[in-house]
C-alpha cells in the first residue's frame, strides 16, 4: 500500500483533522504562511513574504490532545517533525504523517527495550511504508510509553 500523495501542507492538515475527528481527539492548528513567518526558510530575504521563485511557503503546527500527546510541525519543504510524548521523530515525509498518526492511535506503535547496552526505542510501523524508530530518553517514560512495551 502506497501513501496517498499530499501535495501541500494544507492537504496534510486536512488529513490529520480527519484522523482527529475519527479518533475523537482535540486538535489545535497554527498556520504560518509566508517566507517571513516560517521557521526554516533561508531562500528568502529579510521581510520578504515570497521565496525567490515567487512561491508562498506554508508551515503548520498541529497539536493533538489525548494519549499520547502528539505534535506535528509540517515544514514547507515536504517533511515534518513529529513529537510523541517527548520523543522526536525528525524528517518524516509529509505523505507519511497521516499513517504515522493512525499507527499511534490504533496500537501499532510499541516500545522495545534492551538491557545491554541499555536503551528503549519507540517504534512506529507506518502501514504500507517505513518503520520509524527513535531512542526514548530515560526520563521521558510516560504512562502511554510504559503501556506500549513489548
Amino acid at each position: 500500500m502506497v501513501h496517498p500523495h499530499l501535495p501541500s501542507t494544507q492537504a496534510a492538515v486536512v488529513a490529520v483533522r480527519a484522523l482527529a475527528e475519527e479518533f475523537r481527539l482535540e486538535i489545535t492548528v497554527s498556520d504560518d504562511i509566508g517566507a517571513d513567518q516560517t521557521s526554516r526558510r533561508t531562500s528568502a530575504g529579510v521581510f520578504r513574504v515570497l521565496d525567490e521563485d515567487g512561491s508562498l511557503p506554508h508551515e503548520a503546527f498541529i497539536e493533538l490532545g489525548g494519549s499520547p500527546y502528539v505534535s506535528v510541525l509540517l515544514h514547507p519543504e515536504g517533511d515534518a517533525l513529529i513529537v510523541v510524548d517527548g520523543v522526536e521523530f525528525a524528517d518524516v515525509p509529509r505523505d507519511a504523517v497521516p499513517g504515522f498518526v493512525r499507527a499511534l492511535h490504533t496500537g501499532l506503535a510499541y516500545v522495545k527495550g534492551r538491557f545491554f547496552p541499555p536503551g528503549r526505542w519507540l517504534i512506529v510501523p507506518v502501514p504500507g511504508g517505513e518503520t520509524y524508530k527513535e531512542l526514548v530518553p530515560t526520563m521521558t517514560l510516560t504512562p502511554w510509553l510504559n503501556s506500549r512495551f513489548r
